[in-house]
């Protein structure tokens, strides 16, 4: 069996509040969720959610999504060593890469 989406353990990155702002302010979509055997509460969850339909209707393949994997890992790295407050140069960075990308990829290509 095949999904569209992968859960993801966030344990990590600790703040609630980080995991929700993570992707707004770098243009990378994603939902909090538990995880098997999660020990926080509904509202705060461990897991982030991220799902492939909307990149994929794009037309994005393997080297695409690996992008997005390290824009992921450069906010949450970035995050770790900044803090939410001085994370802000990194984020808007990934945000004007991310929206290049999808420029690239219209979801109504113009024929």
């Amino acid at each position: 069996m095949c999904t569209h989406l992968m859960l993801v353990d966030a344990e990590a990155i600790k703040s609630n509040l980080q995991k929700d702002l993570l992707a707004p302010r770098a243009n990378i979509t994603c939902n909090k969720n538990g995880i098997p055997f999660d020990t926080e509460k509904p509202m705060i969850t461990s897991g982030v959610r991220l799902g492939t339909p909307a990149a994929t209707t794009r037309g994005f393949t393997e080297a695409e999504f690996r992008q997005v994997g390290d824009w992921i890992v450069e906010v949450v790295d970035g995050l770790a060593a900044n803090g939410e407050d001085g994370n802000s140069a990194v984020e808007a960075k990934v945000a004007a890469e991310v929206k290049a990308l999808c420029q690239r990829f219209p979801i109504y290509p113009s024929i």
